[in-house]
């Protein structure tokens, strides 16, 4: 029966993330066949849900906005290796892989999971309520780490291309990391209030959601046990994103598209769970948790990749090219224009979330056909 419930967990979210981890192991390193390939994307969303379940499980133990955040870590924890593990092995195919990815990331979550939660909470609550000194400082933090990062090596002169400097790639690093860390202290620590959900909003949820919502917290070794197959389910992500990447690139180079595609895709794969993570909230009228999500992932993947990079680069061959072109420029100034303008009222509509969507949609677009 999968809905016993063993240590306070599922039966299917223990067996889950083992069996993906095989599969992924299964086939590292093989040439995908059909029954091969079935199996790498049956484990890839397993995973994804397994991950997912455990998250909130880790969530429910830990409490809001130390749930949001040991997700948005733990995501990009495994993202940075995947890319720095990529760019080792791609030589000067992959010298703008960091980039793409996150951009891709901050592409995703500040239009495609924000506008999907905003969309997906107004058809069912109508109007949503979220804290507006939270969103909008985590806005602040992520145009500043988006332009010091990936807007500047575009301008800047010491280098040939848009590229930095080693002097300048590690100035970017050093402030990546204190911003992110600032804004980890702000959220856990001095204004952790500004992160949790808003109450009636919260009472609306736990009415909706009946016995589920008012069970008590996980004992705190299962929130363990829940940590570590959380991990092994993200390993598991990563790994079978990684290992349909060629057949990935093979189809993005018959179909003539651009190599950056490949970024946005992997950066698809990794970013499932958060997605699936922070629409469930927004259906429980928590959409704080969601906007933490979010906006807490783009920082995590910002704050943390450019630092890794940078110290990676002291051993990584071929150019680092980390400068957008003028069309991402666009788009990126059009995202924080509009996260200015949803973010500022404290109250979500159906109409900002698919202005959130209809950007997010140019993107991909814009991706395969630029």
């Amino acid at each position: 029966m999968t809905n016993t419930v063993v240590q306070g967990l599922p039966r299917w979210s223990l067996a889950v993330p083992p069996l993906a981890l095989v599969v992924l192991v299964l086939s590292w390193g093989r040439d995908l066949g059909t029954i091969l390939l079935i199996l790498v994307c049956a484990g890839l969303g397993a995973a994804v849900i397994a991950a997912v379940h455990h998250a909130e499980v880790v969530a429910h133990r830990v409490g809001e906005p130390f749930g949001t955040l040991i997700l948005a870590l733990a995501v990009t924890v495994i993202e940075v290796a995947l890319i720095v593990t990529l760019m080792a092995s791609g030589g000067d195919k992959a010298a703008s892989l960091a980039r793409d990815t996150v951009f891709a990331a901050v592409m995703i979550t500040c239009n495609g999971i924000l506008g999907l939660s905003l969309v997906v909470g107004s058809l069912r609550h109508h109007v949503q309520d979220f804290r507006v000194r939270a969103s909008t400082g985590v806005l602040a933090v992520m145009t500043a780490l988006v332009t010091l990062s990936l807007v500047l090596p575009t301008f800047t002169t010491s280098a040939p291309g848009p590229q930095f400097s080693t002097a300048q790639l590690a100035f970017a690093g050093v402030a990546s990391l204190v911003m992110y860390g600032v804004f980890v202290f702000v959220q856990t620590i001095r204004h952790r209030d500004y992160f949790l959900p808003v109450p009636d909003a919260e009472a609306e949820g736990e009415d909706e959601e009946g016995e589920e919502a008012h069970a008590a917290a996980p004992s705190s070794k299962t929130a363990l046990l829940s940590l570590g197959l959380l991990f092994v389910c993200l390993i598991s992500v990563v790994g079978l994103a990684k290992t349909v990447s060629p057949r990935l690139e093979s189809a993005v180079e018959s179909a003539g598209a651009p190599l950056g595609v490949v970024g946005v895709v992997i950066a698809l794969l990794v970013l499932l769970p958060e997605t699936v993570a922070a629409v469930r909230a927004a259906l429980r009228n928590r959409l704080q948790t969601s906007v933490n999500l979010a906006l807490g992932s783009a920082l995590a993947s910002i704050g943390l990749t450019i630092p890794a990079i940078a110290v990676a680069s002291i051993w990584l061959d071929g150019p680092l090219v980390l400068g957008l072109g003028a069309k991402e420029m666009v788009l990126f100034a059009l995202t924080v224009v509009t996260s200015i303008l949803t973010l500022a009222t404290g109250r979500a509509t159906l109409l900002q979330g698919a202005v959130h969507l209809m950007v997010f949609s140019a993107f991909l677009f814009l991706a395969v056909s630029p």
